[in-house]
């Protein structure tokens, strides 16, 4: 008896050794009280909202601008003096966003920023794309971002976007999200006649060129040539008030038609198109509204064009962001240097959720899960990092004692196995203006899919987080 209470007491001993020295991922069900988790599904009913009303880059600065100035937001212009307290958005050519309070601390010590990318993969029309082929009438297109072509067959598509007239004029088009709106589709062979086709490699069954918008069949009431391309631009120009040469100058984006709607019986998930990456666009977004007389300045800055490489004057490349530092800093008569050395940077993106059904491209101990909280990824990029920012292990530190502090869960991942693949976010063009960053966002099943699912608790993890970094 005597020796079986020593093992007893060895395993307690173990045990409690174990509890202490080991990391336990959670599940933030577990973590939760019922009123925390009510907060959290509420939090989800606005998400869902900004989902259906920003499915293009436009349309997310256009509702985020509406819900900064509810906040009491105010444009901010180069060259004005700013002061402690003051709330600030800039519009980007209305396609990326940059907002920020400033702080009762001196700038030098930095701006502490959270940087999301609002744009996500779609396919875009060509500057001709209007034709006709035997009875069909069609749109060219040009896919945008990283997309497996074939899912975006045989699914309603919405057309979002604007079409800028030589008059100067800008005419907004949005047709396929109200129910009584048509939607537009891309057609597939039938099984069938598939046997060449199913030979092929996945990302070859449907060519770039075959993503081609069906929009009519009906041709003019006067019987002449390409009738059917005739009558839909009748249509257009009855309604819009362009012509043919107007597409040259216009940018129209084909998106799923669908609206984001909870998922399984227990509700707990959400199916959309755009999780990657207004999922995290919108928490950092929320948690800078909340923000409340911050000590170092706090900005989130919502930008473009993240899914082709952050290029262009409305991507993360883009001077305009740091400008606007820039441009703070030299009203109060501070180093802009300083200020950036001093700052520090979340890059809201999101990373890959561990896929049972596709298990063998996770390594599991090193992958994150739906409702594993918030995930830190410490680098990202491809085979040996590359093209990955890689966050040092003094910033990775300061991150987990601002999430823990805060009673975030939370959780780490590498984007799959080592040399299965890989993929980049806005992090390393921060980290090149000598600031101090690393990737946090939602654990996405199926991403980069016309329709892509979250956990609720992730999202409101990944509000929580970013809020405890902008209260640190």
């Amino acid at each position: 008896m005597e020796e079986t209470n020593v093992k007893k007491d060895e395993k307690s001993v173990a045990d409690t050794l174990k509890e202490e020295l080991f990391f336990k991922g959670k599940n933030a069900f577990e973590e939760m009280n019922e009123e925390e988790t009510e907060k959290c599904f509420e939090y989800a009913k606005g998400y869902v909202k900004f989902l259906d009303n920003g499915k293009t880059e436009r349309e997310c600065v256009k509702t985020a601008v509406a819900l900064l100035e509810e906040k009491g937001f105010i444009p901010f212009e180069f060259g004005m003096q700013v002061n402690a307290g003051e709330k600030y958005y800039y519009n980007n050519r209305g396609k990326s966003l940059a907002a920020f309070i400033v702080g009762s601390e001196s700038l030098e010590s930095g701006v502490y920023m959270s940087a999301a990318h609002i744009d996500s993969p779609r396919i875009d029309l060509k500057q001709h794309p209007l034709y006709e082929a035997d009875g069909f009438g069609f749109f060219k297109t040009h896919y945008y971002g990283g997309i497996k072509k074939y899912q975006w067959t045989t699914i309603p598509l919405a057309i979002h976007g604007v079409v800028a007239k030589k008059d100067g004029s800008v005419v907004e088009v949005v047709v396929g999200e109200d129910d009584n709106d048509p939607v537009f589709y891309i057609t597939d062979l039938l099984p069938h006649l598939a046997g060449g086709q199913m030979a092929k490699t996945g990302g070859n069954i449907i060519a770039g060129e075959q993503l081609n918008i069906l929009i009519g069949s009906r041709p003019y009431s006067v019987k002449t040539g390409d009738a059917v391309k005739l009558n839909i631009m009748k249509i257009l120009n009855d309604k819009y008030g362009i012509t043919e040469g107007d597409f040259m100058s216009a940018e129209l984006e084909m998106v799923p038609a669908n609206k984001a709607r909870d998922i399984g019986f227990d509700r707990s998930l959400i199916g959309a198109y755009g999780h990657d990456d207004r999922v995290c666009a919108y928490p950092t977004l929320t948690a800078l509204m909340e923000t409340e007389n911050p000590k170092h300045t706090v900005m989130a800055i919502l930008a473009d064009k993240e899914e082709i490489g952050s290029e262009g004057n409305s991507g993360m490349k883009s001077a305009v962001y740091f400008d606007i530092i820039a441009d703070m800093a030299n009203t109060l008569g501070v180093s802009d240097a300083v200020v950036r050395r001093s700052s520090k940077c979340l890059s809201s993106d999101v990373n890959a959720a561990y896929d049972p059904n596709f298990a063998e491209v996770h390594e599991r101990r090193n992958s994150c899960f739906a409702n594993g909280g918030v995930v830190i990824t410490k680098f990202t990029g491809s085979r040996g990092k590359s093209g990955s920012n890689d966050a040092s292990a003094e910033f990775m530190g300061f991150v987990r004692s601002v999430l823990d502090d805060a009673g975030v869960v939370w959780q780490t991942s590498e984007l799959g196995k080592v040399d299965a693949g890989g993929g980049g976010t806005v992090a390393m063009y921060i980290a090149q203006k000598n600031v101090d960053v690393v990737d946090l966002g939602v654990p996405v099943l199926s991403m980069h899919a016309p329709y892509e699912v979250v956990a609720k608790t992730d999202v409101y993890m990944t509000h929580k987080a970013i809020a405890a970094f902008f209260a640190k």
